[in-house]
């Protein structure tokens, strides 16, 4: 798949978005986009996955694709099984194959229990495993991910991961953007960075010559945490549970947001303990 001369803006006289853009993926390849907040990874990845024409530039080559967007509409009219029958057959899915990659993909990511239950009425973690489920009915092709591990329970994401790296293995591509910089870190990914609209490479230093950095970390241990509440909070790196106690981790600079955030959460929730520590 090839984008030439990609720009894109929403609006005659509006600012571009995105810009000259050249970027090939190869099949069998990761593409990690990395940028700050606002510098138009969303808006490349909904051109690369064909849900937004460019405005200028061209995109060929683009195989069967899987899109989890960065906000998926929670309130559609459907069951989490009508929408993804729905989206089945718009990739030309039918009759038991269909039902099989339906059970299949709900199955994976622990979301078969809640498969008749209307999107109206789900958590923002429940409509996130309906999203990469729907993402993941094409069993090939190009899967774009974009922050699709948010809001997903520790097991979700794991399974998650597990199907980016069988795509790979089986010849497809995977495009992601990811607030975690660990994401799928066990796997070679080409890295692009968007700055000013534009695309460019991302070296990585050598080990050799620069030890990488250590990321400091916040470890909050909080109880009595409503059903759904770290769904919410995109900052949480990673999650555990035992029982009702919940140990999470953020980057140290988020920290306090996020505690007056866990503390908001409801009267029954408790910070059991605050410590740091810092990964390399």
């Amino acid at each position: 798949m090839l984008l030439e001369g990609v720009a894109k803006r929403y609006g005659f006289g509006q600012p571009w978005v995105i810009k000259d853009v050249r970027l090939e993926i190869r099949p069998g390849e990761l593409v990690r986009l990395e940028g700050r907040n606002g510098t138009g990874k969303s808006t490349l990845l909904r051109v690369i996955a064909g849900v937004s024409m460019p405005t200028k530039g061209t995109v060929t080559g683009r195989p069967i694709t899987g899109y989890v967007p960065e906000r998926f509409p929670p309130a559609l009219p459907f069951s989490a099984r009508d929408y993804l029958a729905h989206i089945g057959r718009v990739h030309r899915l039918a009759g038991d194959s269909l039902e099989t990659r339906i059970h299949s993909c709900l199955e994976r990511l622990g979301g078969l229990e809640f498969a008749d239950v209307p999107l109206r009425t789900m958590s923002k973690g429940m409509c996130q495993k309906v999203a990469v489920a729907q993402a993941l009915l094409p069993d090939s092709g190009l899967l774009v991910l974009d922050e699709a591990w948010t809001g997903l329970d520790v097991e979700a994401r794991a399974a998650l991961d597990e199907a980016v790296a069988e795509r790979l293995d089986d010849g497809g591509s995977v495009v992601f953007v990811d607030h975690d910089p660990a994401r799928l870190a066990h796997l070679d990914a080409e890295r692009w960075r968007i700055e000013g609209g534009t695309a460019t490479r991302a070296h990585a230093e050598s080990t050799a010559t620069a030890a990488p950095a250590a990321q400091a970390l916040v470890v909050i241990e909080v109880e009595g945490l409503p059903a759904g509440a770290l769904g919410e909070m995109p900052e949480v790196i990673s999650e555990r549970w035992d029982k009702d106690l919940a140990v999470v981790r953020v980057a140290a600079e988020v920290s306090d947001s996020v505690l007056r955030r866990l503390l908001a959460a409801g009267d029954d929730v408790h910070i059991r303990n605050v410590r740091q520590e810092s990964v390399a």
